[in-house]
């Protein structure tokens, strides 16, 4: 094994990959197939589960890695945008749309170079060697001209075919079919960048587990082939690393955005505002309340925010429903909002119970799945909603389990061991993961 927390020096690189949906037991059981990042554990350090942010979804997720702070700061809410008349498929993909400063940008104030490889919120943003999460919404089935006009230089998307992939084709960038291809062909792309340019950052997104948790549950045969097939496409990039004679001075950091819940059912809390005459024709503007659906949560969002005479009767409607629905979903109110950095604009927020998700229909209160699916998006008091974190290299410990951390502390382990400056970090290095060396000269 190439990599070690033995050494002290800050780490001159910096290789961020989330495994979308990871969850701790894939690397803590030994039944799930991630040898890669269980050798990284084992010469690194690790977590038993990461609290993540709130709606525990992929872009505030990610962006809250980048950045140490909660999407009330940082300003990704959701993954899509509340669309009152109806979505048409509008994602929260603009860098711009990012209100605090990232690791992108701290890595080009110290003069580094960055990358990424399917990474959220990176449409336009300044990364050196940029392939970006993106997709036409008008063309769902075939992402590969939206992705390839967003990235950057434009050249790139030729030269990683040429040189790592061959020819992509639809289906060799999308999930279906019970086909890991996507990640394969990531984790491929990654590789071929840190070999030839050795970016100080680079950060890569595979997402194949994530789509199988969402068809098949968690446990489905699927998902655990998905965990394996990422976990070969992380040592794909390992092996990029140490092609490229970085690998000894490189901090690796696999980390998960959020877990994943079964789920058995779907609440519809705007069938309640519907019937109470709060929601018309939203093509027609003829609604007072919504709740947007955030997977296994609901924000309400007021056409007026200073309706609190609406604000209370939702409230008072949600209340009312029998036991038999309210089992089914909890309320959060401003309070807890506040407290875990969520929409600030929203005053109140329900989160599904009990294997419920929240949907966005207005006719049928409760729908039943014909068979088991999976989400995420919970408050992340639920346990199975937690995600993993396995880091390994320069100023680590070898061997460290730790029992918790929340999202905002990876931010500032990447800063610590880097080098780097971002201000405004809301987290913290988790204690006894840096060597006492590193701890050392970090107090100074």
């Amino acid at each position: 094994m190439a990599l070690r927390a033995q050494v002290t020096a800050p780490a001159r690189y910096v290789l961020l990959v989330t495994v979308d949906g990871f969850r701790p037991e894939f690397y803590l059981d030994s039944a799930y197939g991630m040898p890669t990042v269980r050798e990284l554990m084992k010469h690194g350090v690790a977590a038993e589960g990461v609290n993540p942010v709130f709606p525990s979804v992929t872009y505030p997720d990610h962006t809250t890695m980048v950045t140490g702070v909660t999407p009330a700061k940082h300003g990704i809410y959701y993954n899509t945008f509340f669309e009152p008349a109806g979505s048409t498929g509008q994602w929260y993909w603009d860098y711009k749309l990012i209100r605090t400063p990232t690791i992108w940008s701290a890595m080009h104030d110290a003069g580094k170079t960055t990358a990424c490889v399917r990474w959220p919120v990176t449409y336009e943003a300044p990364i050196d060697y940029r392939i970006p999460e993106y997709w036409d919404p008008k063309n769902m089935q075939d992402s590969r001209g939206a992705t390839a006009a967003a990235t950057w230089p434009l050249a790139l998307w030729k030269e990683v075919q040429d040189s790592a992939t061959g020819y992509l084709r639809a289906e060799d960038i999308a999930s279906d079919h019970e086909e890991l291809i996507a990640d394969e062909n990531m984790g491929r792309i990654a590789g071929y960048i840190l070999r030839r340019y050795k970016p100080n950052f680079m950060a890569v997104h595979l997402a194949a587990t994530d789509h199988y948790e969402h068809e098949e549950g968690r446990d489905a045969y699927i998902v655990k082939a998905a965990v394996s097939g990422a976990d070969r496409a992380i040592k794909t990039m390992l092996e990029g690393l140490r092609r490229a004679g970085i690998a000894d001075s490189t901090l690796v950091v696999i980390l998960g955005d959020h877990g994943f819940e079964n789920i058995y059912r779907s609440f519809n809390p705007n069938a309640v505002l519907a019937l109470n005459g709060l929601i018309g024709d939203v093509k027609k503007g003829q609604w007072k309340a919504q709740f947007h659906s955030s997977g296994g949560s609901g924000f309400l969002q007021l056409k007026d925010p200073k309706d609190v005479k609406t604000l209370e009767r939702v409230k008072q409607l949600l209340t009312a429903l029998p036991d038999t629905t309210r089992q089914y979903f909890a309320v959060v109110d401003k309070g807890k909002l506040t407290a875990v950095g969520a929409d600030p604009g929203v005053q109140l927020a329900i989160t599904g119970l009990n294997g419920t998700t929240i949907g966005n229909g207005t006719q049928q209160l409760m729908v039943t799945f014909p068979k088991v699916k999976g989400t995420h998006g919970f408050f992340p008091d639920h346990q199975q909603i937690r995600t993993g974190f396995v880091a390994c290299g320069p100023g680590l410990q070898a061997g460290v389990l730790i029992p918790e951390m929340n999202m905002v502390d990876v931010a500032p382990v990447i800063v610590a061991l880097s080098g780097i400056k971002l201000e405004g970090m809301e987290g913290k290095v988790p204690a006894a993961i840096l060597n006492s060396q590193r701890q050392a000269v970090g107090s100074k």
